[in-house]
């Protein structure tokens, strides 16, 4: 795919989102779960009508195969509203890569097409209320084999989408007597095996956001569930959060183009004291210092994509990436609620949700401490012994 055909399809993705999503967002947000779902349906065949549909699946999946980098720039655009990921078919990618390569081939057959057309809800479960999810080798939920059945019992939660979900892939300890990450394995499970019994939709800051708990209480499903080999649950969710942080990353680029979008607009139509906001030295602040952290933070996202792209690990950039790109968020959001004054606190426009969204995003996919604390020691470690420590400046690999 060529460079213009990205351009094209990204122009064609913001009209999208602005045209069809932006006007329905309050519904989706306090409509019934009824009504909530019969326009997420009529949106998804609108999007399929304007071939919009599953842009960065593989061909050979259903999707339209859009290159990494490329999809890259669309995905920031489709981050401007949280309903965009649904609405689009990009919600599976990261649940349907992962069924591809490692699921055996009844659950691929079974899961896979469905899944990119949208008629699938996949689920993803690792984190659990009772331990520190920043050190995942201390997960509790367990998995026995007996007699050719995985026998599993735990409990998760902020498992995504699990109300709804047809599946949910399991992370739990399969192993004794192994190295701490190599006790761990994936399993399929399908929500309607006895056993899998949802507890509640957590709120998360007074959103009930589809964040499920769920209680796994001797759930039996057959050996061929496993995904992968057994003990690799962590090098394959390395896989899965590689990419998915940098998603995650440019779908915030986009909450922050939003919000900038409003901030900038009510400067320039609020007026005090006989003038525009906009002219006043204080609120120029806020737009430049919004404006310097949202293109910085893209040039590293787009840094961290294009290593990992090339096929490196890209753990540094990654994990500065994650941290910059959430604190980035909510300090522009907070500025566009500042300019918004009173009415940015309500929910009249949608900066209270991004703002609770970017709080959000300082925990999940792994706690800002633990990636500052992380990349932070394998700088260090360059440096040990006369190493050659880091050069931020050299030309790129290849």
């Amino acid at each position: 795919m060529t460079a213009p055909d990205w351009k094209d399809k990204r122009r064609a993705v913001i009209r999208f989102v602005e045209d069809r999503i932006y006007p329905v967002e309050h519904e989706l947000d306090h409509g019934s779960r009824t009504a909530r779902n019969l326009v997420m349906g009529r949106l998804i065949e609108e999007a399929k009508a304007a071939g919009l549909w599953a842009l960065g699946h593989p061909r050979e999946l259903g999707g339209q195969g859009m290159p990494f980098m490329d999809y890259v720039h669309v995905n920031e655009v489709i981050g401007r509203s949280f309903y965009a990921m649904q609405a689009l078919g990009t919600l599976s990618l990261q649940d349907s890569l992962m069924l591809h390569r490692y699921a055996a081939p009844e659950w691929r057959e079974r899961y896979l097409g469905p899944m990119v057309a949208g008629e699938t809800i996949p689920s993803f479960a690792m984190t659990e209320p009772d331990v520190a999810s920043s050190d995942p080798t201390q997960l509790r939920t367990t998995a026995r084999l007996e007699d050719g059945h995985w026998i599993i019992n735990g409990r998760k939660w902020f498992t995504t989408g699990a109300g709804d979900a047809d599946y949910t892939t399991v992370m739990c300890r399969t192993e004794t007597g192994a190295p701490p990450h190599e006790c761990f394995s994936m399993i399929v499970v399908p929500t309607n095996t006895r056993g899998y019994r949802i507890v509640r939709d957590t709120p998360v800051l007074g959103i009930d956001g589809g964040h499920w708990e769920v209680e796994y209480d001797n759930v039996r499903v057959p050996e061929n569930n496993l995904l992968g080999p057994r003990g690799r649950g962590f090098a394959i969710a390395q896989q899965r959060l590689g990419p998915g942080r940098i998603f995650h990353c440019m779908r915030w680029l986009g909450q922050a183009q939003r919000a900038f979008d409003l901030m900038c607009r009510r400067l320039n139509e609020r007026v005090a004291f006989g003038e525009p906001l906009a002219n006043k030295q204080l609120m120029q602040s806020h737009v430049f210092e919004s404006a310097a952290a949202i293109q910085a933070c893209r040039l590293l996202t787009l840094e961290a994509a294009r290593q990992l792209d090339a096929g490196q690990e890209a753990r540094e950039m990654i994990g500065l990436i994650k941290v910059v790109g959430a604190r980035m968020l909510h300090d522009v959001v907070d500025r566009a609620i500042q300019v918004h004054g009173a009415l940015g606190l309500t929910d009249d426009t949608p900066l209270g949700r991004m703002y609770r969204h970017a709080r959000e995003a300082r925990i999940y996919d792994g706690p800002d401490e633990v990636h500052i604390q992380s990349v932070a020691r394998r700088y260090l470690k360059r440096y040990r012994s006369g190493g050659p420590g880091v050069d931020f400046g050299a030309p790129p690999a290849g």
